[in-house]
């Protein structure tokens, strides 16, 4: 497994992944806002999204796993 992690402190905005999507390097998982800037968490690598682990509106920080990537399945 594999962690798309939040490169900054901000609200979690927009969640655009789902559970058991295929997603692939540099796919958009989850948009972050913060001082007016949107901000997106991309998937660090192929596979498939095994879940979401934060909700919209909540508060992340810096390196907090936001979305879990299983990279065992393939793509």
């Amino acid at each position: 497994m594999i962690d798309a992690k939040a490169e900054i402190v901000g609200n979690v905005w927009k969640i655009l992944a789902r559970e058991g999507d295929q997603v692939g390097p540099g796919d958009p998982l989850v948009i972050l806002e913060t001082m007016k800037m949107e901000i997106p968490v991309v998937a660090p690598a192929h596979g498939h999204v095994a879940s979401v682990l934060v909700s919209e509106g909540q508060i992340v920080q810096e390196g907090d796993p936001v979305v879990e990537i299983d990279d065992t399945l393939g793509a």
